[in-house]
């Protein structure tokens, strides 16, 4: 995939000026979005990214463009997964509702910026190493059988990284929030707000949830453009899918089981693109094992999308079930009672 370095530019440029109008928007305004707004906000993103596949398609082919759907899709799956955690987040600092949506747009720029740092690491590992397929597959199985047996942390609280404990013990920091403004001067000294550590909050545990979600979608597509234009689009319209589906989150029973099948198929898929391409000395001589077979992107798009699709459909029909039968219980013991 040759891609032009104005294009790079262009394309960069766009998002970055999507993004800007609208922090310019919601600093001007800051409020709490109706299900309306976050509705078209979110159905606006969705279609560029998926006019954007459209454009990869004509312009490079569908090989590519089924790269870029398939690594937006995952990440666009994993990244629902992060709004559990932003929800406790915003919980734990107590941010007013009008605020949330600043909040979540600086942090979400700021995991932008810290996320094509990281593309970009892993692209030059990848090019310097091929044998690092071997390490990402193995991680996201790992991955994936520690989230399907509950591994990862499922507490209704949120606990702050070293980095947040660091900066709140370096820098003196006041209670009282002050609208979006990051510091403020009280008696003559400067204090950061809990909106500057609800923002960094938010930004470095995106962060952390890419170290599986940037090996998942490098075992979708080697081009770093598309991991990173994926990637953006994902993180582009996470502030409204926050708004839109936060009820909705609770009905998803088995996001966890639904991801970990993701995870694991995509980890298994990076071994063995692995096998097939090996050069380490010590496995098969140092060759590669062509009989191991490589999974084309066609195939992978479409497990993903069978693992999403009946991972929502089975989530929703459970927990309309076991409304239904909590409705039927409440009224068997009303009937008692009376």
């Amino acid at each position: 995939m040759n891609v032009p370095t104005w294009g790079w530019f262009l394309t960069i440029g766009l998002m970055a000026v999507f993004l800007a109008v609208d922090v310019f928007v919601i600093a001007r305004r800051p409020h709490v979005p109706s299900m309306a707004e976050a509705g078209r906000h979110l159905a606006f993103f969705v279609g560029l990214a998926v006019l954007f596949g459209l454009f990869v398609w004509f312009e490079w082919g569908g090989q590519y463009a089924g790269e870029f759907y398939a690594g937006w899709l995952t990440e666009y799956s994993l990244s629902v997964d992060n709004l559990f955690v932003f929800l406790l987040i915003m919980a734990s600092f107590k941010v007013p509702q009008k605020l949330q949506q600043s909040a979540l747009m600086v942090g979400i720029v700021i995991a932008i910026v810290l996320r094509g740092i990281f593309i970009a690491l892993g692209a030059v590992v990848i090019n310097a190493y091929a044998w690092v397929f071997y390490i990402f597959g193995a991680f996201l199985i790992y991955t994936a059988v520690k989230l399907a047996t509950g591994g990862e942390s499922d507490d209704d609280e949120y606990h702050e990284n070293r980095l947040l404990l660091w900066i709140e013990k370096r820098f003196p920091a006041t209670k009282e929030w002050n609208g979006t403004r990051l510091t403020v001067i009280e008696n003559g000294k400067r204090l950061i707000t809990p909106m500057l550590i609800v923002i960094l909050a938010l930004g470095t545990t995106d962060l952390l949830f890419a170290l599986d979600s940037i090996p998942a979608i490098y075992g979708l597509t080697k081009e770093p453009f598309l991991v990173l234009t994926a990637n953006i689009f994902a993180l582009m319209g996470l502030r409204q899918l926050y708004f839109l589906i936060g009820g909705l989150l609770k009905k998803l029973v088995y996001l966890s089981i639904g991801l970990s099948v993701l995870l694991a198929f995509i980890g298994v898929k990076l071994v063995l693109h692995a096998l097939h391409e090996n050069n380490l000395p010590f496995i098969n001589g140092g060759q590669p094992i062509e009989s191991v077979p490589d999974i084309p992107i066609l195939v992978s798009l479409g497990a993903i999308v069978l693992i999403l699709g009946v991972t929502t459909v089975a989530s929703l029909w459970k927990s309309k079930r076991d409304a239904r039968l909590e409705a039927s219980d409440a009224g068997a013991d009303e009937s008692v009672v009376s």
